[in-house]
């Protein structure tokens, strides 16, 4: 069979395409020629509390929201004595899933999304998601630290969130609404959930760029990418997962102990190594109480104790000025240099030089002198 010939295809499967030569379906809109149905039987209403301080919002912008639903067939009212939002299919509805896209539309204007951003929803690509992180802290204060680990300085953590998932973000109470692909609400929720559970958005950060741009690269399109990701070491372990590890430990000690001709050790020896059980209780430290009647500080009135403080601030602040002085004064002290001599110290130099060099001949002299009276006088002798 020659390369030029076609292959053999199976009528069956003629009309099957390449999975990945497959271009994506092109996803029309819903529009009223495709409900042949006609008007619907029954009529579907949603509502929606809202709290008091969007009363006022949410009148300015109900004409805007009005106009939004007509164009869908969607009837929509404003209960401002009992502070809530309903919506209902009319008889114009011709989108039977676009009902649940307005009920969508009025808890995200609940939870204070902008109606701007919020009618963008009613577009099929758009998907919402309201995560409730109320109740994964107990503790408050906690609760609004890791809130704001979502947010994270000036606002940096959402944006970056907001641009690797091309999502919407606002944290807002106890709840935080999303407004994105469906794909990509699933990560949201999950960076916002770990965040609740003292796991730091910037890893999920992390992954999700290393993801974008390993999705760039086909040849790794079927391969898994596991190697390519970080991973994350939990630092704090459970009960179980210590044990675990403290056991595996000593099973390594015991193979090196045995391999070396010494007797194995338990988890008692090791624990009896490490510390020692002594009935008695160790000694109570003193209270703040006894260190003030030791000083005579107690017995101090209010006046005199504020005096006290203040006299030892004045004294800290003062040491510290005058360190900061010394510091400041460093800068402008001269350096050492060495001056060109004037011309009378080169004189009183010269002659000091001149007068050393007088008294050295003249001890040459004398020794000469001494030399020669030695040996006339060992003549003599002689």
């Amino acid at each position: 069979m020659s390369n030029d010939e076609e292959v053999a295809v199976s009528k069956n499967k003629s009309h099957r395409k390449d999975k990945r030569k497959s271009i994506r379906w092109k996803i029309d809109p819903f529009l009223p020629a495709d409900n042949k149905a006609g008007a619907f039987a029954e009529e579907s209403s949603f509502a929606t509390l809202f709290p008091k301080y969007r009363e006022k919002y949410l009148r300015e912008v109900w004409s805007a929201v009005t106009r939004a639903l007509e164009t869908q067939g969607i009837a929509c009212t404003l209960d401002l004595v009992h502070g809530s939002m309903s919506v209902r299919t009319t008889r114009k509805t011709y989108d039977p899933y676009m009902i649940l896209k307005a009920r969508d539309l009025i808890k995200l204007l609940a939870r204070g999304v902008a109606v701007t951003q919020a009618v963008k929803i009613l577009n099929d690509d758009i998907s919402s998601d309201i995560i409730k992180i109320g109740n994964l802290v107990r503790n408050k204060e906690r609760f609004v630290k890791r809130r704001q680990r979502i947010i994270g300085p000036d606002g940096s953590t959402l944006k970056a969130i907001e641009l690797l998932t091309q999502c919407y973000v606002l944290v807002q109470g106890s709840t935080v609404s999303v407004m994105g692909p469906h794909k990509s609400l699933k990560e949201v929720r999950r960076i916002v959930l770990d965040c609740m559970k003292n796991i730091h958005p910037i890893y999920r950060i992390k992954e999700l760029m290393i993801r974008r741009e390993l999705a760039k690269d086909p040849k790794l399109a079927t391969e898994s990418w596991d190697r390519f990701l970080p991973k994350f070491r939990k630092n704090h372990l459970k009960t179980s997962e210590k044990t675990a590890k403290k056991n595996e430990r000593l099973e390594t000690k015991n193979a090196s102990r045995k391999a070396a001709g010494l007797p194995e050790e338990s988890l008692a020896d090791v624990a009896a190594k490490k510390k020692v059980y002594t009935p008695f209780p160790p000694t109570q430290l003193p209270r703040k109480v006894d260190l003030q009647l030791e000083s005579g500080e107690y017995f101090l009135k209010k006046h005199e104790k504020d005096a006290r403080e203040n006299a030892q601030r004045k004294q800290k602040q003062a040491e510290t000025t005058e360190k900061r002085r010394a510091g400041r004064a460093e800068a402008f002290v001269a350096p050492e240099e060495d001056a060109a001599p004037t011309v009378e110290e080169k004189r009183k130099r010269k002659r000091n030089d001149m007068e050393l060099e007088t008294a050295q001949k003249e001890e040459q002299v004398e020794g000469t002198k001494k030399s020669k009276k030695k040996t006339k006088s060992k003549h003599e002798v002689s």
